[in-house]
């Protein structure tokens, strides 16, 4: 009987037992779950969100800007309040006329007029008779009568002094006419005084004034202007009447004072500008109200800033009345768009530039890039500046430098795509600046000298003009407004040409590259590591001027950085120059040091100069791209000749361990480019090609096939790219080189050798 643990399996349970691979979303659900992708998934969603923020894009920009020209007429959508002009001036103009004069008040000379009139009463009342009186004094008290009133005869002055000189004559009396006269006069004393109103109140208001007391502008009182007229002093005749007992005494002091009676104000035209100023300033400016269908501007002029100002109002009103769901509708749309290119871009760089994923520095520094170039081209898009084409295109040569073309191009033109859309611009700004950026990215190229810059600046400064006349006269612009704006475009272009050549070594050092330009500079013999290393291993130096100058041509050969190839040859082999003796190249005649040393022990000092090279180049800041090429010119390869000799050793030595070939292997990396590939074949073949005691044609050829397919089996090429055809081109190249470096010579008379 069969036990349960040895029963066979049904077909339906071997069918549900079968595990096929995962589907495509499958797949693509693991591959979501993976930390390293989530986090550059995070990165992206920070990016969009950087976008949403710069952009602004809970707003809906305003479509219109300053000189552009509408092809219809503008007019309003809502009703909405703009500024009256001539209303505000005619309001201000009426605070300004209904502003009370200042004037300032001097009462001195009423008091000393009191004091006068006091002076005179005393002579009077001391006067027994009027024969006794002088008539001088007397007369003052009597003012010369009006046209056609008979003047007063002897009889009647004489009552009349007699009535006045009674009713003073006691000291009471004349104590009480002094207080009243005082008490009377107060008000023209803390008021003032003046004939009329001076020439320069011919505006402002005509019933009320500003007295500031001398000695007190802290305190002004509002006066009205008949108060203080002296032709309307009425007020003082009644204030004496009701204040004196004797009528006689009332109407001969308010005729000695009607005559005396002084100008105390002066107007203040300081002051007095100030109030009005104050006034003025106060006056709030006056709206008027534009109802919707109102004309903003019309259709084939340019817009001018009055214009834009108007239309800037509207789109305020406009945004204002929105609802809360159609902002929220806007600002998602915004949001899918940023999320649609994102995922456009980022298929494109998950499939032909999956080493920028792997780097995620430069992911970070390139995603920051495209919010700061959006950021800078949205501020640089306001009307005053209109120069949103500099960053675009400094964001856009920088990318090409750092990558290649096709990523800049596709980045380029999402962000100029997100830059229109969120400044309000249409579809002929977006040609002229796609057109504009793409020439820039396509014109750069390699960076040779400092005046490439500025070329490029120059050409495309031509195609954005040209670009520029071309789309807007398809879009029925006015001549007017075409060349304006296409000069303004190629002038931008050269800033950003000029502007780039400034940034260019901080883009070099931000992203790890390097332009032909700093690598003619870095390959200069004169650099303190190269000098060092003629000093100290001639050998080596000669031997890495060999492999730059084979390198460079059979890298240019397939198409890649012949220059960065041959720099990278200079520096291979500087770390050769802490022991150049060890190294067979700088031995000369002299004994080999080897011949002392086990196989493991040379095999480690000839590996070592891998480390000491990558050392000395961070120690003298040389760039990462050189520095890879000191690391990975050897690659993994076996260190051959001390290998065998070490298995030659231990096959003579029966108790020898058997050898482990990763022992006697270089650290690796493998190279990573197709410019290190080409560098590791040039080192071997130029080395080998010393060896040779005959070094014809066939056998240089033979010997660089022999290299050439060694490296491909041992997997030196697996992480590199390097196709078998573009493998054969590099072979052809060494091939020529070398043949070259050893070709026949002409042997002459007086030569032993040739």
């Amino acid at each position: 009987m069969s036990s349960n643990g040895s029963r066979k399996r049904t077909r339906s349970e071997r069918v549900a037992a079968l595990e096929l691979p995962p589907g495509a979303l499958g797949r693509t659900w693991e591959y979501l779950q993976r930390g390293d992708v989530l986090l550059r998934l995070g990165l992206c969603l920070l990016t969009i969100i950087g976008l949403w923020v710069v952009t602004t894009a809970w707003s809906i920009p305003l479509a219109y800007h300053k000189n552009s020209t509408p092809q219809r007429d503008i007019v309003a959508k809502v009703s909405f309040e703009t500024a009256d002009p001539e209303g505000t001036r005619e309001a201000r103009s009426l605070a300004g006329r209904k502003v009370s004069y200042v004037y300032q008040h001097d009462k001195d000379p009423l008091v000393q007029l009191r004091a006068a009139l006091q002076n005179r009463i005393v002579i009077v009342s001391g006067a027994k008779s009027l024969a006794e009186l002088d008539q001088a004094v007397w007369q003052e008290f009597f003012p010369a009568p009006a046209a056609g009133k008979p003047a007063l005869n002897p009889e009647e002055q004489e009552q009349r002094f007699k009535l006045f000189h009674d009713a003073l004559a006691t000291p009471e009396s004349l104590s009480k006419l002094e207080r009243s006269v005082a008490e009377a006069m107060s008000p023209s004393e803390q008021h003032g005084l003046m004939e009329k109103l001076p020439q320069e109140h011919d505006e402002g208001n005509q019933q009320e004034i500003v007295v500031l007391a001398k000695g007190q502008p802290e305190r002004p009182q509002v006066v009205r202007v008949s108060d203080v007229l002296i032709g309307e002093a009425d007020s003082l005749k009644k204030a004496l009447a009701e204040r004196l007992d004797s009528p006689e005494v009332a109407d001969r002091v308010f005729a000695w004072l009607r005559v005396r009676l002084p100008t105390t104000l002066t107007l203040d035209k300081a002051e007095t500008q100030r109030a009005k100023s104050k006034a003025i300033a106060a006056v709030a400016d006056k709206l008027t109200t534009i109802a919707p269908g109102e004309l903003l501007a019309r259709g084939g002029q340019p817009l001018t800033e009055q214009s834009i100002a108007l239309l800037g109002l509207e789109h305020k009103a406009f945004l204002a009345q929105l609802g809360l769901g159609q902002r929220i509708a806007y600002s998602m749309a915004a949001l899918g768009m940023f999320v649609a290119l994102t995922v456009l871009c980022g298929v494109y760089v998950l499939h032909y530039e999956y080493k920028l994923l792997e780097n995620l520095r430069r992911f970070s520094i390139t995603l920051a890039l495209i919010v700061i170039a959006v950021g800078l081209s949205v501020l640089a898009s306001d009307d005053s500046v209109r120069a949103e084409l500099v960053p675009l295109m400094v964001f856009g040569m920088t990318l090409s430098i750092a990558y290649h073309r096709e990523l800049a191009l596709l980045f380029s033109a999402a962000v100029a795509l997100v830059v229109v859309v969120a400044t309000g611009q249409n579809l002929s700004e977006f040609m002229i600046l796609n057109a504009a950026v793409a020439s820039a990215i396509l014109l750069v190229g390699g960076v040779r000298n400092r005046r490439k810059l500025i070329y490029v600046g120059i050409a495309v400064g031509m195609v954005a003009l040209l670009t520029t006349v071309g789309v807007e006269t398809l879009a029925a612009q006015p001549r007017a407004t075409i060349w304006p704006d296409a000069l303004r475009f190629a002038m931008l272009s050269v800033f950003a040409g000029l502007l780039m050549l400034g940034l260019l070594p901080f883009i070099e050092s931000l992203f790890g590259v390097q332009t032909e330009l700093s690598l003619l500079e870095l390959g200069d013999v004169a650099h303190p590591l190269l000098q060092e290393l003629v000093r100290r291993a001639p050998g080596t130096y000669n031997h890495s001027i060999n492999v730059a100058s084979i390198a460079e041509a059979a890298a240019e050969s397939i198409g890649a950085k012949g220059l960065l190839v041959r720099v990278g040859a200079y520096f291979h082999d500087i770390g050769k120059m802490l022991k150049p003796g060890y190294f067979v190249e700088n031995q000369g005649h002299d004994a080999n040091r080897h011949e002392s040393l086990v196989p493991a022990m040379s095999t480690l000092i000839i590996i070592a100069h891998i480390k000491d090279g990558a050392d000395l180049a961070r120690q003298h800041r040389l760039p990462e791209p050189i520095i890879d090429f000191i690391e990975q010119h050897h690659g993994t390869t076996l260190v051959e000749y001390f290998y065998r000799r070490a298995n030659e050793r231990n096959e003579s030595n029966p108790d020898g361990g058997e050898i482990d070939e990763s022992d006697f292997r270089y650290p690796g990396p493998k190279p990573q480019t197709r410019e290190a590939a080409v560098l590791m074949l040039a080192d071997a073949v130029e080395s080998a090609s010393r060896a040779l005691v005959e070094p014809t044609p066939s056998r240089i050829e033979s010997l660089v096939q022999e290299i050439s397919l060694k490296r491909l089996l041992d997997g030196q090429f697996d992480s590199c790219g390097l196709t078998l055809q573009e493998l054969a081109t590099i072979n052809d190249s060494l091939i020529k080189s070398v043949t070259a470096v050893y070709h026949g010579r002409v042997k002459y008379p007086d030569q032993r050798t040739a």
